[in-house]
């Protein structure tokens, strides 16, 4: 049978509350010859608190909950990791939450979350369906950051990129390389997030005197299968290069170029967004957009238990710049050869 503070109090010959106030140090009344009786008795009989035990003495669990849409996504993945190595490093837990992006599934979650009195929450949703539970839980008092995206309400704490940048230094290396017909595969076009990517395609297209032709638009939704079905769509309304919103996308228009027996970058050029490890390695590598992904998660986190200690936080906002990695995916036209 376990034992219980009720069991060291009575072995240690102090009261529960003393045994309470030094499992959760706040024992400074407390001698030094109490306390150390009562962590000889703690570690004489390996006893663990029990965090919702401790969470109702402190108000604590020093838990916060992550709930992110796919996990399989490395891009995803890598955000998660530096949420968890930033709560870590703060003495925090991480409960993660995989939502497949599906607004009850996420509904779900945050109940549970809400029952296990985690500290706050950390929320990345590609389509950010839960806007008004979101807004609700801030508007409450409860601690809660939105990762890469951001609502338009600015007392909400997010931490994103620049993806109208994004966007125009995808299409914009493209168009130095002499393409005029350039694809984009992009998000779904409803969040933000996959709006403001093609505003930067159709920026760099302005700038470079390109006209804009809905032609070479197709919507996907930031899965492989959709990138292979748009890049066929593409390739036959006479793309000669595509921008693809995200590289797991990007990975789509690389089957769909080999299954046609094509090649990338001299039949067709490629760039994809996020700059996700595997883009490094694959044949050719892909030249994407780079977001400082790892380094998103750590400073999310961060703000999020700033936010539950009631620190002071520099900015509500952080808005972090892309940058290009370039690779060998794209090349000049074949009619610029």
């Amino acid at each position: 049978m376990s034992i219980t503070i009720k069991d060291i109090a009575e072995k240690a010959g102090v009261s529960i509350t003393t045994v309470s106030k030094i499992i959760n140090k706040k024992d400074e009344d407390i001698s030094d010859k109490t306390r150390n009786k009562v962590l000889k008795v703690i570690d004489e009989y390996n006893y663990i608190p029990s965090a919702l035990a401790t969470g109702l003495v402190t108000k604590k669990t020093n838990t916060i909950g992550l709930l992110l849409p796919d996990i399989s996504n490395a891009f995803f993945a890598e955000l998660a990791r530096g949420v968890e190595d930033g709560a870590n490093c703060e003495g925090y837990n991480v409960i993660l939450c995989n939502t497949d992006d599906d607004p009850e599934k996420e509904n779900q979650y945050l109940s549970v979350l809400k029952s296990k009195h985690v500290d706050g929450i950390v929320f990345l949703s590609t389509a950010l369906s839960n806007h008004s539970a979101i807004r609700e839980l801030s508007r409450k008092g409860f601690p809660v950051i939105v990762l890469d995206r951001a609502f338009d309400d600015e007392d909400i704490l997010a931490v994103f990129i620049d993806n109208v940048m994004g966007g125009y230094l995808a299409t914009k290396h493209l168009t130095e390389f002499g393409h005029k017909a350039i694809g984009c595969i992009t998000g779904p076009l409803k969040p933000k997030l996959a709006i403001q990517r093609l505003e930067g395609y159709k920026k760099a297209l302005k700038e470079a005197h390109i006209d804009f032709n809905e032609e070479l638009i197709y919507e996907g939704n930031f899965k492989t299968r959709s990138g292979e079905l748009g890049a066929k769509k593409l390739l036959k309304a006479g793309a000669t290069a595509i921008f693809a919103s995200n590289d797991m996308m990007a990975y789509g228009v690389y089957k769909a170029v080999h299954d046609e027996g094509l090649s990338i970058p001299y039949d067709i050029s490629v760039v994809g967004f996020d700059d996700i490890f595997l883009s490094e390695i694959l044949s050719p590598p892909l030249t994407s957009v780079k977001q400082p992904t790892y380094e998103m998660g750590i400073m999310s986190a961060a703000m999020l238990i700033k936010k539950i200690k009631n620190e002071k936080l520099k900015q509500l906002r952080v808005e972090y710049k892309p940058t290009l990695s370039v690779r060998k995916s794209v090349a000049f036209p074949a009619d610029k050869v």
